[in-house]
């Protein structure tokens, strides 16, 4: 799989995080493309893999379900001054999928009008000329894309980004 962001999240060391011996993890979290093709496969000690929405995650061993929400939390802080949800879109996108991620983000509902204003005046949108086929009656999306060389020339310039 094709991991589109990754950083260090956290080292945990606690030595009582784990019963059998001190174990010093340092964790990281990673955005993907859900629409790419995700072939799970477990490997070393693990006897299955599979994906599970955040909600309902199965037991995990020690401290690691802590782990996951730490990740979780920290996305929905990054996401909020670093534009890394761009990660998770495709090249070229309707509007509407930018806001559907950052309300999954974000885990709310977020003002359509405002969010739209907001974002597009930031100037690292740009639209590409093509329009999206219409989803039922209405008219067709304008599709975007995002330019990521404006977006470090605003952050050289002194631009903050923040939702």
């Amino acid at each position: 799989m094709r991991v589109n962001y990754l950083e260090q999240l956290y080292t945990f060391g606690d030595p009582q995080r784990d019963p059998r011996q001190h174990i010093v993890s340092v964790a990281h979290f990673g955005l993907i493309k859900s629409s790419a093709y995700l072939q799970l496969k477990a490997d070393t000690d693990a006897q299955d893999a599979q994906w599970f929405p955040v909600k309902k995650l199965p037991h995990l061993a020690f401290d690691h379900k802590q782990i996951v929400y730490m990740a979780i939390e920290r996305l929905k802080m990054k996401v909020r001054y670093q534009p890394i949800g761009f990660e998770l879109l495709d090249k070229k996108f309707p509007f509407s999928d930018l806001e559907k991620l950052y309300a999954a983000l974000l885990g709310k509902e977020l003002n359509r009008r405002n969010f739209s204003k907001k974002i597009l005046s930031y100037g690292f949108l740009e639209e590409t000329g093509e329009l999206a086929k219409p989803e039922g009656r209405g008219r067709p999306s304008i599709i975007y894309r995002f330019n990521q060389k404006r977006y470090h020339e605003l952050i050289k310039e002194g631009y903050h980004f923040e939702i």
